[in-house]
């Protein structure tokens, strides 16, 4: 199981960041897939997940109506489209497989950094 991140980035309040997860290594489709994050001084937490077949989404409440997640099974992608960001937005950014997950959950990635700057 490999899971890669990209597209973060620096962006002021406000603004907008299209994070990407490529995954490999398992049948993408079978699997819910999430968004984590971990901000400074903080716990990572999980932020979005969607469902494998039908797409169905979930998202915390500090994030719904601003973030959504969508995934591409045909390119083993999940993305996570950010708009309306915040300072408190700034965090490393984790996709992972089949949540929810524990910190020892051996799939980390190296995640991708994104900072909102007021």
């Amino acid at each position: 199981v490999q899971l890669v991140e990209s597209g973060g980035g620096l962006a002021h309040v406000g603004g907008s960041l299209n994070l990407s997860c490529v995954a490999s290594g398992f049948t993408f489709s079978n699997y819910v897939m999430a968004w984590y994050r971990q901000a400074p001084g903080k716990e990572r937490t999980i932020i979005a997940q969607i469902s494998g077949g039908r797409g169905i989404t979930m998202y915390s409440d500090d994030v719904k109506g601003r973030f959504t997640i969508s995934r591409d099974n045909a390119k083993n992608t999940v993305y996570l489209e950010m708009t309306n960001l915040k300072p408190e937005d700034t965090a490393v950014y984790y996709c992972i497989r089949d949540p929810p997950v524990t910190l020892s959950y051996p799939y980390w990635g190296q995640g991708t950094q994104v900072t909102v700057s007021s």
